[in-house]
């Protein structure tokens, strides 16, 4: 199953935690790593603090959505992730945007993100990689968005 990932970090090495968690996402048991986006910075949205390290990537999995979702938390915690409050800066967080064409709403997983249609973080690097899962309309959206290409995924990934 196809699923893509939002990846972000805005506190201590964020580049090198997202590395990281790549390396680890590409590690999962019946998951491959298909592509990862250019690596953007944009400004918290929602929310205070430094400004976001954010990338996407697109897994191949036999992982179901929760067992994918377990492991991503996972490697979040592993990267020092704490959750003192709501979209309190991270050292690491990892999304489930989209596992295939399923849609789920449970207490636990809502896919597609719920959010993710608001944020410039998650749909530039998304249209980048696919862009039909992008819409113009969505892009227009978010264009106020502060974003800045600061890498692409060979140049982050290999830094």
């Amino acid at each position: 199953m196809s699923a893509w990932i939002g990846l972000g970090a805005n506190l201590g090495d964020a580049r090198a935690a997202l590395r990281s968690a790549v390396q680890a996402m590409a590690a999962l048991p019946g998951t491959r790593l298909l592509r990862v986006s250019s690596l953007y910075r944009s400004a918290p949205v929602d929310a205070g603090g430094p400004d976001y390290l954010n990338a996407v990537a697109e897994l191949d999995t036999t992982l179901a959505p929760l067992e994918l979702l377990h492991a991503l938390q996972r490697i979040e915690q592993a990267a020092g992730r704490e959750r003192p409050y709501r979209n309190a800066p991270r050292t690491l967080d990892l999304d489930l945007l989209l596992y295939g064409t399923l849609r789920l709403d449970s207490a636990e997983l809502t896919v597609p993100h719920p959010r993710m249609g608001e944020r410039a973080f998650v749909l530039l690097p998304l249209a980048e990689l696919a862009p039909p899962l992008v819409d113009a309309q969505q892009l227009a959206a978010v264009a106020g968005q502060r974003m800045e290409c600061v890498a692409t995924a060979q140049q982050w990934l290999q830094n």
